[in-house]
């Protein structure tokens, strides 16, 4: 395997990640994808990070100007001082009808002209990283793709002479390009696509990369002021450790009759539904526990898909679980996301971000249905949310996952989607008639971790707060929504 010492950084510290280190030392990469896809500014940030490092960097463009470039540098707050831009334009001229050779064909003069102006310049300035933009043009020159893979062969081997690190850039506008793809040492593919709503998603996949263990799959990118940022695939795999001792532990709610429900608390490390229709009190309910925790000193992070920060705050605040002092000491974060702008990829980076760098104990995600709604065009997104719950289990995470049902009382409808599966620890909230009065009544149906209670109890909100009430043994089919009196209270 290549090691970590023969690598050039990208510029983009997850790319890295990738990559396994970055970009191979004294080989030639392509990097392909259609027009928009962030090529150019992939290879300014790899060119960029070379200045940084004090390594010289030539950019050869052969169909934008210099004044073009200097513009998409400019977009993202960029300074080209240090960096040599060879523009080579003069390839359309050639082939005007003054110019057109009789003798000759035009391969044989303009390819050659124009490989050699590279070399010179490359012999000239010694630069440590190229970038070639685009391989489009020489294609189109020499016609014939034997001519064309021998030019593209002689430049690789005279820049690898070199000493330098070359990225090809190339336009995926007529399909794969199998000819550059077995001349390259490795292969990135960026790809873009518009979502049927919401912005542009974009994709990231290394095709090949030789000696290297790279991540292989997509990975999903935006491109914002400042660069390309990457979100590396999650595998929970790869993380995993044998050291349990963040797991070690139970939560506790503060409420000795909600602890006793669930059996002594919620263990570390557990992943948490909370399901119901709408109006039960899971929000609430959650935001009990995210209270405990940050009352405890642990690290909350809160993400909304549906609701205010300002409305999932003051409902908290009304009910005796005031959050702005923790959010003012950095114990809890409110993140309200936008989720046409958002990727599974970019949410899931997000998470694990906060869990590395900030230590968060708590993550409470608000709710799933409005995860699955707003990306329902993207495939998979429970297998993602699996890998999301093993890596934050693996790190002693409690995961507060809240779930709608459709429908109020009676025969509700379970989710659109199956994730009881995926929890360690599911809590049902249901409606129920009783006396003409709508009541709540709140169960555990499993719990992975220790031994939980089999009643169902009376749940209730007041103005003090939640209240868990005593087990409801004179109803027969609570769950149904329409239970039976059977006896009084001996």
């Amino acid at each position: 395997m290549t090691e970590a010492t023969d690598k050039l950084s990208s510029g983009i510290p997850e790319l890295d990640t990738i990559l396994r280190g970055g970009f191979p030392n004294h080989r030639v990469c392509l990097v392909e994808g259609v027009p928009g896809s962030g090529k150019t500014t992939l290879a300014f940030q790899f060119l960029l990070e070379g200045i940084r490092n004090r390594e010289s960097g030539m950019y050869v463009t052969f169909s934008e100007s210099e004044g073009e470039l200097q513009q998409v540098a400019q977009s993202h707050g960029w300074s080209l001082e240090g960096l040599t831009l060879l523009e080579i334009g003069a390839l359309s001229e050639k082939l005007l009808p003054d110019e057109q050779y009789t003798v000759f064909h035009p391969a044989e003069v303009e390819l050659n002209q124009t490989t050699q102006r590279v070399i010179d310049q490359v012999n000239r300035t010694k630069p440590r990283r190229v970038v070639i933009d685009s391989l489009s043009e020489i294609r189109l020159i020499a016609r014939e793709p034997l001519r064309y893979r021998r030019q593209v062969l002689a430049l690789k081997e005279i820049l690898s002479k070199c000493g330098c690190t070359v990225l090809f850039l190339e336009d995926r506008t007529s399909g794969q390009d199998m000819l550059l793809e077995s001349i390259a040492h490795g292969v990135i593919l960026l790809e873009r696509e518009q979502a049927e709503y919401g912005g542009i998603r974009r994709k990231l996949q290394v095709v090949k990369m030789r000696a290297v263990d790279f991540m292989d799959g997509y990975h999903d990118f935006t491109i914002r002021r400042g660069g390309l940022q990457v979100f590396p695939r999650l595998v929970a795999s790869r993380t995993r450790s044998s050291d349990r001792s963040a797991s070690a532990g139970t939560l506790s709610s503060n409420d000795a009759e909600l602890d006793a429900l669930m059996g002594s608390g919620l263990p570390w490390g557990t992943g948490v539904l909370i399901v119901g229709p709408a109006g039960t009190g899971k929000s609430t309910l959650a935001s009990k526990f995210a209270w405990a925790a940050a009352s405890k000193g642990h690290r909350v992070s809160a993400y909304l898909f549906e609701e205010l920060n300002t409305t999932f705050l003051g409902r908290a605040q009304k009910l005796g679980m005031d959050l702005d002092p923790h959010i003012k000491s950095g114990k809890v974060e409110i993140n309200q996301i936008d989720p046409a702008e958002l990727t599974p990829g970019e949410f899931a980076y997000r998470v694990c971000q906060q869990v590395e760098k900030e230590n968060t104990r708590l993550v409470l995600i608000d709710s799933l249905n409005g995860y699955m709604n707003a990306m329902a065009n993207e495939r998979f997104l429970l297998i993602q949310m699996h890998e999301l719950l093993s890596y934050l289990n693996e790190r002693g995470v409690i995961t507060m996952l809240i779930a709608t049902q459709h429908g109020v009382v009676g025969n509700s409808e379970t989710t659109p989607f199956e994730l009881t599966y995926l929890a360690d620890l599911v809590i049902m909230i249901r409606y129920f008639e009783a006396a003409s009065t709508v009541r709540q009544a709140i169960s555990v149906l499993k719990n992975r971790r220790a031994a939980h209670e089999r009643t169902i109890r009376d749940f209730e909100i007041t103005k003090e707060g939640i209240r868990i009430g005593q087990p409801l043994r004179n109803f027969r089919g609570i769950l149904s929504g329409i239970p039976v009196f059977e006896a009084t209270d001996k």
